[in-house]
């Protein structure tokens, strides 16, 4: 039996996760746009992280503005950034930010990047935005309402991921080759590739977008953060298709991703799962 105070507290968090979708889009939009200021500016400076990884102005402004956004809207709320670490919440509810995913295109002048919002709800991925600022476009996605593919000043078009069965068939997506070999998975990249269709390295969230819109048919990361991920699981979800590790796990943190249609996930997985597990060295 349902009770009435069942229902209040359900329709309380679809309020809550509906809020933090509108805003989560709008937020990104904004921080994405900030980083057109530096975009392809031949005096931007690249400085080099603890794990040398590059970051520059644009990415801090754009996490800076994120943060202040919701901290100030949200205050109860987690926060999870590439920039800037954790801050911890009360709410249940978390955001993870990416403010440039794809940096190394970012730096080299490439529009293939992009600002990325997750929430989890009680560490359950809730809804996803990756907004693409160079390609004035993106997709967002809450669990159960579908995944929505906009463009600046048109109405969002629900999408759904391709309908390809065999990878022979396939448009195979990777962020950056060499990453296979780092953690001793090359093999994993060969076979893919000899099986694809075709296999290009429109990767980072460009690849995600491109699945999830039916574009590409499946995307591999051999390693990635949990601001990469954050997004992502829901907004393949909700387009029909499937975020996992590569073992088949639906999960944002194993530091890992494959994203599909689905139909080609089991063939996919008869390869990936022959590469050796990920250790915290290798991450």
């Amino acid at each position: 039996m349902v009770h009435q105070g069942d229902h209040q507290m359900q329709n309380t968090e679809d309020d809550s996760k509906a809020i933090r979708l509108q805003r989560a889009v709008l937020w990104a939009k904004e921080a994405g746009k900030k980083t057109l200021n530096h975009f392809q500016k031949t005096d931007l400076v690249v400085e080099r992280k603890e794990d040398n990884s590059p970051v520059t102005i644009a990415d801090q402004e754009a996490e800076q503005f994120l943060r202040q956004k919701i901290t100030e809207e949200f205050p109860d709320d987690a926060l999870i950034g590439e920039e800037y670490g954790s801050q911890e919440g009360s709410s249940g509810f978390a955001w993870i930010l990416d403010p440039i995913d794809g940096t190394k295109s970012f730096i080299s002048g490439v529009p293939l990047y992009g600002t990325l919002v997750g929430v989890t709800y009680r560490e359950e991925p809730i809804l996803g935005v990756i907004y693409l600022p160079g390609l004035e476009e993106g997709i967002y996605a809450a669990t159960g309402q579908g995944a929505w593919h906009f463009k600046e000043n048109s109405r969002p078009s629900k999408v759904n991921v391709s309908t390809k069965t065999k990878l022979s068939e396939a448009v195979f997506v990777t962020s950056q080759i060499d990453t296979f070999s780092r953690r001793g998975a090359s093999m994993v990249f060969e076979e893919l590739q000899k099986e694809a269709r075709v296999t290009r390295t429109w990767g980072d969230c460009y690849g995600y977008f491109l699945v999830a819109t039916g574009r590409a048919d499946f995307m591999v990361d051999p390693i990635m953060n949990i601001w990469d991920a954050a997004p992502m699981l829901t907004i393949l979800q909700e387009a029909g298709g499937h975020f996992i590790d590569w073992q088949g796990e639906a999960t944002i943190e194993t530091g890992e991703g494959l994203a599909t249609n689905g139909l080609l996930k089991d063939s996919i997985l008869e390869i990936t799962k022959q590469a050796p597990p990920l250790t915290p060295k290798t991450v």
